[in-house]
């Protein structure tokens, strides 16, 4: 995420950390930086004038020159501008006031936006709502069949018909389904185009007279760049958006999109898409996006991932057999999937503060290797799992051939696991500091 715009104002702030005292020339030359690295991310022009000026007046000032930390300054002033650029502080969804809110979905074909309404229907089920998918898009093949499919993936109702027409209908016949149902969400699925035309915005303003939603939100593909905050300044225009919830945004290295849109339109990001996963959708946090992009990690989203992903219980029933050396490959399966709960190797290492990837990291050989343990470990029988000294040459060769891999892989983890346990040892002995470094397994 913004990896390409991150590495590049790392590299601007670590020149200027490197220097004891700033002038206004080093100043002003780290701004033309600043401003080329978010050129090249594909801000709008107009955006990343306002953003070096605003932060080159600041930092120029005689406080921040004469200052034991001027380089600490600076940083300060440009994080400080990103979170305003990026909306300044977290703007959440509104709900009504009468327990029934309706969420228009609205935006181009291809920004994920019927994947996204089954994403929000899901994340608001977790917040104790009882959420109803609307399915109003008659035009894209199979558009009803995929809410459908999303509905039942997050566990809620859709409400669809196939033989209408008439979207606004269709609209109006949900929302008072909804009703009957006793659900206190509506999200309506609206149908996208290619491109922006008269007819789909026609149709849209029809469905919005006609059930009034409590807010409109837009989806963008945050990877289109300025084409993105383009159909946001249209959308905005003819229908008059609440929110923006930006898609695909792990898979954007620029962050073009995401740094304009707020300034261009004046409406807010509300959610950020971060994966293909139903659960991969995330409130958007201006200050934690800028403490990202700028290479400070975001430790608040880690915890809050590792505190859903991880059991309460099992985590003290684990600490309990770690302190009293009982820790079994059972225990370390268990650990492993709650870990992968968390997400992708390379998203939760880039919210850890004070790492910093340079080139083609292969996460990808990171995931294959922790897939390939699962399988290991999931070949074994109960007995193997909690006494793997059990595990002979023959029991090594079944263990390989039902996991797909080989002897010397199973060697290598039953080798890792002897080697976690002995610093786990080690680690329980109040003197173990005394004994100089150690290498720790599977890293």
């Amino acid at each position: 995420m913004f990896s390409s715009l991150s590495e590049k104002l790392q590299d601007v702030f670590k020149r200027l950390r490197g220097k004891g005292k700033l002038t206004e020339k080093d100043i002003k030359d780290a701004m033309k930086e600043v401003k080329l690295a978010l050129l090249e991310a594909d801000v709008n022009y107009k955006v990343v004038k306002d953003f070096i000026n605003t932060v080159t007046q600041k930092a120029v000032g005689e406080e921040v020159l004469e200052s034991l930390t001027p380089a600490q300054q600076v940083i300060k002033i440009v994080y400080d501008e990103m979170v305003r650029l990026l909306g300044g502080s977290d703007t959440k969804l509104t709900f009504s006031p009468s327990g029934f809110s309706i969420y228009m979905m609205v935006g181009l074909q291809g920004s994920g936006k019927t994947t996204t309404a089954g994403k929000l229907a899901g994340l608001l089920k977790k917040q104790g709502k009882n959420p109803l998918l609307v399915a109003c898009d008659i035009y894209r093949p199979a558009a009803i069949k995929q809410l459908e499919v999303v509905a039942q993936k997050v566990g809620v109702k859709c409400f669809a018909d196939y033989n209408s027409k008439d979207a606004v209908k269709i609209a109006k016949e949900g929302i008072e389904f909804a009703k009957a149902s006793r659900c206190d969400v509506a999200i309506v699925d609206t149908a996208g185009r290619l491109h922006i035309n008269q007819e789909l915005m026609d149709e849209l303003v029809s469905i919005k007279n006609a059930i009034k939603p409590t807010e409109i939100l837009l989806v963008l593909d945050a990877m289109t760049g300025q084409d993105a905050v383009n159909v946001a300044t249209a959308f905005n225009e003819q229908l008059g958006i609440d929110g923006i919830i930006m898609t695909k945004l792990d898979g954007d290295t620029r962050g073009g999109a995401a740094l304009s849109v707020k300034a261009i339109t004046g409406k807010p990001i509300k959610f950020a898409g971060v994966g293909e996963k139903m659960e991969d959708l995330e409130a958007f946090h201006p200050d934690r996006m800028a403490s990202r992009i700028l290479g400070m990690g975001d430790i608040l989203t880690l915890i809050e991932k590792a505190q859903e992903a991880i059991d309460q219980k099992k985590a003290e029933e684990l600490e309990k057999k770690l302190r009293s050396m009982q820790f079994t490959l059972e225990d370390f399966l268990d650990q492993l999937k709650q870990i992968k709960k968390m997400g992708p190797l390379s998203q939760i290492i880039s919210m850890i503060p004070g790492i910093k990837l340079k080139g083609d990291v292969d996460f990808d050989a990171g995931e294959k290797e922790l897939k390939k343990i699962e399988a290991i470990i999931n070949s074994m029988t109960k007995e193997e799992r909690q006494d793997p000294s059990i595990i002979n040459s023959s029991r090594k060769r079944r263990i390989a051939m039902g996991s797909g891999t080989t002897v010397q892989d199973v060697n290598r983890l039953l080798k890792q696991f002897e080697d976690m346990k002995r610093m786990m040892k080690q680690f329980s002995n109040p003197n173990f500091a005394k004994k100089g470094k150690f290498k720790f397994p599977f890293m």
